[in-house]
């Protein structure tokens, strides 16, 4: 692992979502840019010294060296925004399939160059938006593959925060400060850190991609330097309109994203605080509500799914179905297999 010392947020739950179905165990790591801290970071996670690095470089340099079956399968990715390049690039040039939490890459010339590096090596690389993990918006994106609703004519996708309604970012709060920081966080504020995955659970669920949009993207606490709210009109590749919305100055707002998908027979509905309930409205038949666990369910939907129903399956859990299938992808490999 790369990242996800001590006092990150997202280090912490990639560590738990990979360790959920016994799949995959940490064996090493550089957990900081600064080496103590990577080092007591180890030993909080009971690893031993001589798997715990300073820097990125020496972990991946000294990894490669280990005999097969003794060095790391993969690395997990889990800095912030401009600190994925460097590691995932590394990893990938000296043999190392890669999970990189989003976004990808700093600038778009990076993007570019890991995408041309994954081709080159066909090696695994995973990108954890995590929402597409949630049995839920499986049935949601097979439902619509299977045209239930038919032809999709509009896609409405929300994302809805308030934890930065104030200049949070002045007080040192970690999470505040490196993500309103343009050398660490990029060009984009909100709209990178959270509108990136409404767009990605947009063009997952439709199966379709945006071609075309116009935004009025926004800084509203003062002092701040980059944007803390966006309104966007989309177009998809299959003729329909879009509306995304996101915003970390809505006040009172927890983590609220959810989207409303129209077609000629109906509307999908999905709310990320509601995971286990996927509402279905006809044009011209009642109302149905699918839950997790009930009823004649797709079998991605039942795949992702670990519990019986009643019992609330979330975030963690959506997490952890990304690393799962990683986990499957590189088992797969070493099979000489191709993976479910």
């Amino acid at each position: 692992m790369v990242g996800g010392g001590r006092g990150a947020f997202i280090g912490g739950v990639h560590r738990m979502a990979a360790a959920l179905d016994g799949q995959i165990e940490l064996v090493c790591g550089a957990f900081s840019s600064r080496p103590e801290v990577s080092k007591a970071s180890g030993q909080d996670f009971f690893l031993p010294s001589d798997r715990v690095y300073g820097d990125y470089l020496e972990m991946i340099t000294r990894e490669a060296e280990l005999p097969e079956g003794k060095r790391m399968d993969f690395v997990a990715i889990v800095t912030p925004n401009h600190m994925h390049y460097g590691p995932a690039k590394m990893a990938l040039e000296y043999g190392f399939h890669v999970v990189c939490d989003k976004p990808l890459s700093f600038d778009i010339e990076q993007a570019e160059e890991l995408q041309k590096l994954v081709k080159k090596t066909g090696l695994i690389f995973a990108l954890t938006y995590n929402y597409t993990g949630y049995p839920m918006v499986k049935q949601a994106r097979a439902m619509i593959a299977h045209q239930e609703i038919g032809k999709i004519r509009k896609v409405v996708v929300a994302y809805p925060q308030g934890w930065l309604s104030t200049l949070l970012e002045a007080s040192d709060q970690k999470q505040a400060s490196w993500r309103t920081d343009p050398s660490k966080s990029g060009i984009a504020g909100a709209m990178g850190d959270i509108g990136t995955h409404a767009e990605n659970l947009a063009e997952y669920i439709t199966g379709l991609q945006i071609i075309k949009l116009c935004a009025d993207v926004s800084t509203i606490v003062k002092g701040r330097r980059l944007d803390d709210d966006g309104n966007v009109l989309l177009r998809f590749n299959n003729g329909a309109r879009g509306v995304l919305y996101t915003s970390q100055i809505s006040a009172g707002e927890e983590n609220n994203l959810q989207i409303n998908v129209y077609g000629e027979k109906g509307c999908l509905i999905w709310k990320q605080m509601e995971p286990n309930t996927l509402t279905v409205k006809w044009l011209d038949q009642p109302t149905q509500i699918y839950r997790t666990g009930v009823g004649n369910l797709y079998s991605q939907t039942n795949d992702h799914t670990r519990l019986p129903a009643g019992h609330p399956e979330g975030y963690l859990e959506a997490f952890a179905n990304i690393y799962r299938n990683v986990a499957m992808c590189i088992k797969a490999r070493v099979l000489g297999e191709m993976p479910h």
